[in-house]
């Protein structure tokens, strides 16, 4: 199957995965809107991801909200990888329309197209997320696995932003979410990933279309967006302390994520594309591995050889999750993925591709101001 879409083909992970692809042989065909959010006003001279791929891929512009530009991507390929999509968390919980439309709404369309013509396609592998999760996975004193609900204001305004679960005594333990873990997503963005994911799971298979589903942990590595103010703590934190202006760490600077190099997730990716034992199945992709904001925050200016004060100040958002980090055995046992980039190691390539780059404008204030405008920082 060497003939392959990339929807979203422009973007962070899109443009890293046609780049890996064409090295491999494969003729990638890329549909991608060049969001401002993005890309910026003129991505011809503002996006280095656009121009990475414009003159090595069969580019076209336009959006997967369009059944016109979805019949034009499509044409003869065999294989689609869906990336096009909204992705700030704490926007889509006042861009409900917007996200639905295009997350949701999309997905939809390629589904009609494939369901009602006849097309090449034998594959479709879909990027969901690890917000789909809500929170993570946990053990009790007593050693029960329980998935704690959203944490309420009342408790965070109080200083306690640490998960509970009702009718349990003493502190809950973290462990590894697996896939079979329970689904309850905490904003709009992870409602329609899941909503995506189970769509091409369940549609697929009837059409004789064989599904796979990337559950992606935080994706980082150099390219990635400097100027998009709501997704992308690595490049938040970066643009910030570029501009020397202080970090404000959220909560109380112990909330953990799984980051997973932008390299390892092309290969996990890739392999998905190439090797049948992935057809029909769901993957988590990250590093097995927690790290907290803090020690993002901390490492960052270790690494930028810069004094910018870090200010835990206990703000909050609505939606955001407390700790979640994958379990990968499973892409491990079947796909044989192991990822080859520790954080420390990962984050050293991030800020020397940073240091190379032209210094953004923060756009953080706006977005913060946006979000409490809308109820959702607090």
């Amino acid at each position: 199957m060497s003939k392959i879409l990339i929807t979203g083909g422009a973007g962070f992970i899109g443009s890293n995965l046609a780049l890996y692809l064409i090295e491999k042989g494969y003729e990638v065909t890329v549909l991608d809107n060049l969001s401002e959010q993005i890309h910026g006003t003129n991505p011809e001279r503002n996006s280095p991801l656009y121009n990475s791929i414009k003159d090595k891929v069969h580019f076209i512009q336009g959006s997967v909200t369009s059944v016109e530009d979805w019949n034009k991507a499509i044409g003869d390929n065999e294989t689609i990888v869906h990336y096009a999509a909204e992705t700030g968390t704490g926007q889509s919980m006042y861009q409900i329309k917007k996200y639905t439309d295009v997350n949701v709404g999309g997905t939809a369309i390629m589904l009609d197209i494939l369901a009602n013509n006849k097309t090449n396609v034998k594959k479709v592998v879909i990027a969901s997320s690890r917000s789909i999760y809500g929170e993570g996975k946990y053990l009790t004193a007593a050693g029960e696995i329980v998935y704690p609900d959203h944490r309420l204001s009342v408790d965070m305004d109080a200083g306690n932003f640490e998960v509970t679960y009702p009718g349990t005594k003493g502190p809950l333990q973290l462990v590894a979410t697996d896939e079979q873990s329970k689904i309850h997503p905490s904003s709009v963005y992870g409602i329609t990933k899941y909503n995506q994911e189970q769509m091409v799971m369940t549609v697929c298979p009837s059409l004789g279309i064989a599904p796979v589903a990337f559950r992606y942990q935080n994706v980082y590595g150099p390219g990635q967006s400097l100027s998009n103010p709501y997704t992308g703590i690595l490049s938040i934190f970066s643009t910030l302390i570029k501009n020397n202006k202080p970090i404000n760490i959220f909560e109380d600077g112990k909330e953990s994520r799984d980051f997973v190099y932008i390299d390892d997730v092309v290969k996990a990716t890739f392999l998905g594309i190439e090797n049948d034992r992935a057809n029909g199945e769901i993957f988590n992709v990250g590093t097995g591995i927690a790290v907290t904001v803090s020690e993002v925050a901390s490492l960052l200016v270790e690494l930028f050889g810069t004094t910018v004060p870090l200010q835990v100040t206990g703000n909050y958002r609505l939606g955001d999750i407390r700790h979640n980090y994958a379990d990968t055995s499973k892409i491990e046992k079947r796909l044989s993925f192991k990822p080859a980039f520790d954080f420390k190691t990962g984050l050293k390539k991030f800020t020397d591709w940073v240091n190379g780059q032209e210094v953004q404008q923060s756009k953080y204030e706006d977005s913060i101001n946006e979000m409490k405008s809308k109820g959702l920082l607090k």
